[in-house]
């Protein structure tokens, strides 16, 4: 009984969010809003800080990593336009948060995550979060599961400031790839198509997310 206003509490922070943070920032999409607000987010913090699961900012995980803002994930799934059945290569799965909206959606996940200790929480975390259709993969994030390939979509959660060609051949044509694309001191959420084997990511907002591992763009690199 003790646990009960505990957990009333975490089902009122969700709807806040839902209806505080998301709804008002253009998400809309039935989908993203139905799942959002009802998986239990607090479950991918550290225990610590499961009484700002919520809030709109990042959260700080191990490793120098971070849980990105909800509105971040929640526009990036928006983007992705994703529907039941399709299959998603989740890159930086961090502790499981993205890949249980995803299962919770009716895709089939492959997510990878280079972190041993937030792969261990995550395989934690979504224990019951229908992990039949997770496949948690740790390794280096830019290099995919190619094994897997192809990919309905690729979702990159977190900042990077090159898309690998790595990840662009698992994406299959007429695939999208969303993500986060850092540029200097600005991060723009993106969104690009594959076609005829390139794709392109165009920006759709400004917003922050936590830096990947990875995909920083070589010495002499220009756009």
């Amino acid at each position: 009984m003790a646990s009960q206003p505990r957990e009333a509490s975490f089902a009122d922070m969700r709807a806040a969010m839902v209806d505080c943070q998301l709804r008002t920032n253009d998400v809309i999409d039935p989908a993203v809003v139905a799942v959002m607000g009802s998986v239990a987010r607090e479950r991918f913090v550290p225990a610590a800080l499961a009484t700002v699961a919520y809030i709109d900012r990042a959260i700080g995980l191990a490793g120098d990593r971070r849980l990105n803002p909800p509105l971040v994930t929640a526009r990036l799934l928006v983007a992705a336009e994703l529907r039941a059945g399709q299959s998603v290569l989740l890159i930086g799965a961090a502790t499981g948060y993205a890949a249980a909206l995803l299962a919770a959606m009716g895709v089939t996940v492959t997510a990878v995550e280079s972190n041993a200790e937030l792969v261990a929480h995550a395989r934690r975390a979504l224990h019951g979060e229908a992990v039949e259709l997770v496949e948690l993969v740790e390794g280096p994030l830019a290099d995919g599961v190619p094994g897997r390939a192809p990919f309905d979509r690729i979702i990159i959660d977190g900042a990077i400031e090159i898309v690998p060609d790595a990840l662009v051949a698992q994406l299959a044509e007429g695939g999208v790839l969303v993500c986060a694309l850092r540029e200097g001191a600005v991060t723009r959420l993106a969104r690009g198509v594959k076609v005829a084997g390139t794709v392109t990511v165009r920006a759709f907002a400004d917003m922050d997310a936590g830096v990947l591992p990875g995909f920083a763009r070589p010495q002499g690199f220009a756009f």
